[in-house]
């Protein structure tokens, strides 16, 4: 451990026998610098590419981490340097993705197909009644609030749906209602605005990697249906913080894509290959910017690197540097 006093970007070793946090100090130019790895108490599952989207949540200097291979979830305050103030049982099998806001949380456990929400009004807590089995042969990738909170959203590789949890005034799953995606394999996603944007990774088909965009009022209703990148195995989403763009990282050749989304919610390809991190070679997954929508990072677990990109108001990243130091196995990408 390190003596820091704040730590800005995070992700996890998803280690078989003991998984740790690790966390990045974040220099002025956007770079980034390995200062530690932290205990969480729980075990990974000790594989490369954990299919995980989301597995680390910040909410102001609260952070949550799924332990895959324990079943449960840590939570660590980062004021200063991370320290574990509690964990639970994740309620399930295989916790892969975590949601927050204000003081609920809500856990997909992607191993059995299930939905389990969390108090964090003092540590963490399993709350009565905030669960939920999706249905027999679900596949589910990721787990959000949408921007109103009046809902989940839960994307399903099986049967390429997504899923949309209502809440009721308590917070509580009221029912949940599968649409049809726009394109198969719906995998990660991200709000822009009120705009959910969803990569398509097709089945991993070379070239096939698309994303769609959606709004949710009193259902799910197609803006844009899969709008393709020309790239491969599409992995995660990222919204700007204007809600002007997205990124979306293309695991099969290590590109990053720009999207750009209009006031209607439509989107449009900007460019296919906006960035990279080890261009033409398998390994980048994670994603994430930082709260401010300076700075982009992309964690590529076969490089055992996080990329760091500045942005620029057009939406184009502009590379600053990489660090390494990370495992095989590491997973999950954070940053405030």
């Amino acid at each position: 451990m390190n003596d820091i006093t704040r730590a800005d970007v995070f992700a996890q070793t998803n280690d078989a026998e003991a998984n740790e946090l690790v966390a990045f100090t974040r220099m002025s130019d956007g770079r980034l610098e390995n200062v530690g790895r932290y205990a969480t108490g729980g075990r990974g599952n000790g594989t490369p590419h954990l299919p995980s989207q989301g597995s680390i949540a910040i909410d102001g200097e609260r952070l949550l981490v799924t332990n895959a291979g324990s079943d449960d979830v840590s939570l660590f305050a980062i004021g200063g340097e991370p320290v574990v103030v509690g964990s639970v049982a994740s309620g399930g099998e295989r916790p892969v993705s975590i949601t927050i806001r204000g003081d609920r949380a809500y856990v997909l456990n992607a191993g059995s197909a299930t939905v389990r929400g969390f108090d964090l009004a003092v540590g963490i807590a399993p709350v009565a009644g905030a669960e939920l089995t999706l249905a027999a042969g679900t596949d589910p990738a990721q787990i959000s609030f949408s921007p109103s909170g009046d809902s989940l959203v839960v994307t399903d590789r099986a049967t390429n749906s997504i899923i949309v949890i209502a809440l009721d005034a308590a917070g509580l799953p009221r029912d949940a209602t599968t649409y049809a995606s726009s394109g198969v394999t719906p995998y990660g996603f991200d709000f822009a605005g009120d705009v959910l944007v969803v990569t398509e990774a097709f089945g991993g088909m070379a070239g096939a990697a698309s994303a769609s965009t959606y709004r949710i009022s009193g259902g799910l209703a197609t803006v844009s249906g899969s709008i393709g990148n020309s790239r491969s195995e599409v992995c995660w989403a990222v919204a700007s913080v204007d809600g002007r763009h997205a990124w979306v990282t293309n695991f099969g050749d290590g590109t990053i894509s720009l999207y750009a989304i209009a006031t209607d919610g439509s989107l449009e390809l900007v460019d296919p290959v906006a960035a990279t991190t080890v261009e033409g070679v398998k390994g980048i997954r994670d994603a994430a910017r930082s709260a401010d929508g300076r700075f982009f990072y992309a964690l590529d677990a076969d490089a055992q690197q996080v990329f760091a990109y500045r942005v620029a108001a057009d939406g184009g990243l502009e590379a600053v540097g990489a660090t390494d130091g990370l495992p095989a196995t590491v997973a999950g990408l954070a940053a405030r």
